[in-house]
């Protein structure tokens, strides 16, 4: 669906950021409940769920939180390779959930 340029012309960048916040945080709610219904409804009690086994999905959910990944790290453009003087190692850890 594509919303015409007049409707998403009349909010800010701020009310961009607030919805998403916003939406980030009811998937989060979502994603926990879910996340403890899988774990106390898993049918194989020889090999229980933990919450160790949502580490990767957590991830995904946070990286939501800016189009460029972490909002705790600045967008980087034109990344050079690491044969071309680039970084070696660019740390993409997501930053704890508040």
């Amino acid at each position: 669906m594509q919303v015409p340029i007049e409707e998403g012309a009349d909010k800010t960048l701020e009310q961009h950021e607030e919805a998403r916040r916003e939406f980030i945080a009811e998937l989060w709610r979502r994603y926990e409940a879910l996340q403890e219904w899988a774990v106390s409804h898993w049918p194989d009690q020889q090999h229980p769920l933990s919450s160790a086994d949502f580490v990767e999905s957590r991830k995904e959910i946070l990286s939501l939180r800016s189009p460029a990944g972490s909002l705790n790290q600045p967008a980087q453009q034109n990344e050079a390779e690491p044969e071309q003087g680039g970084a070696q190692y660019v740390d993409v850890t997501p930053a704890p959930w508040p």
